[in-house]
């Protein structure tokens, strides 16, 4: 909603409103989003479950921070945020159990309900049109389960709601550590999400990189982007110990957004075509030209 302060527009987002999405975003009932019950015979249960897996074992301190600084010297190629977005036509999420399309139509799906929602915040359109494009990673021989699904903190215990927590760890040697094993692990009690080390994926080599490439985009946007896989905290109620008093202005913003990343999922697929120039319009405006990945 906006209100009016010293005649500027200030938006905020109402509380009441954050976990009540509409049955209208889905093409099926809210209870069957997010469904990551076991069922061997199911190829796309099974998919989404052995990602899981995977990254649940590899997913370690060591890991991260090795991933961290191959990636995050940006110097592996340059494209135009457009070019990326096209690109990820090619790729088919693994680890999502609500939908098996390109992730180029979820962009535009969350990004077009957005606008539809919010038509003055234009940040905020963009924001949901590349909040995925990160993923782009799976093209230069990074495995999927380094690249996608929800993220969880590491070098901690790990958190009671994550998605088959208990038994998608049994091999992740970071369990046996003690520095990392305990409830605040190498973390001190309130420290911040901005302190914290999450498992390895698009949404913090999508936030470092926008911001190594000096996007205009604000603070909401980049949170959004670099939180909005954090399920465990966000929507489990995992790590609020970890939290200062600022996060939950955060989690207000992630939560607000994550209803739309989650339940505009549906096999209808905007006309990309039609909508690219007013989308291109706000990548120059925000993102502008080649950037480095």
């Amino acid at each position: 909603m906006r209100i009016l302060q010293n005649l500027e527009p200030v938006y905020c987002i109402d509380p009441s409103e954050l976990l009540r999405p509409e049955v209208k975003f889905a093409d099926k009932s809210l209870s069957q989003f997010r469904d990551y019950s076991v069922d061997e015979n199911d190829p796309i249960k099974e998919r989404v479950r052995q990602t899981y897996v995977q990254m649940h074992t590899h997913q370690t301190v060591d890991f991260v921070r090795e991933k961290m600084d191959k990636w995050c010297k940006f110097n592996h190629f340059k494209a135009t945020m457009k070019e990326t977005l096209v690109k990820l036509n090619e790729l088919v999420d693994e680890s999502d159990p609500d939908v098996d399309i390109p992730n180029i139509v979820h962009a535009f799906q969350t990004a077009e309900r957005i606008r539809h929602d919010y038509p003055d915040l234009d940040w905020f359109q963009l924001t949901g049109l590349i909040h995925d494009a990160g993923k782009v990673l799976a093209f230069y021989n990074e495995p999927q389960w380094a690249v996608v699904g929800d993220t969880f903190v590491v070098g901690c215990k790990w958190g009671d709601s994550i998605v088959y927590r208990d038994s998608s760890f049994v091999d992740n040697k970071d369990g046996l550590n003690e520095k990392y094993n305990t409830k605040y692990g190498i973390y001190e009690p309130n420290c911040g999400l901005e302190n914290l080390t999450l498992s390895w994926g698009h949404d913090e080599y999508l936030f470092r990189m926008l911001e190594h490439n000096k996007t205009t985009l604000p603070k909401h946007a980049l949170n959004m982007i670099r939180f909005h896989s954090f399920y465990p905290w966000h929507s489990g109620g995992d790590y609020s110990h970890l939290m200062k008093d600022d996060d939950e202005e955060t989690k207000k913003w992630v939560t607000a957004f994550n209803k739309y990343d989650l339940y505009t999922k549906s096999t209808e697929v905007p006309d990309i075509e039609k909508l690219w120039p007013y989308y291109e319009a706000l990548i120059d405006k925000y993102i502008p030209g080649e950037l480095e990945w």
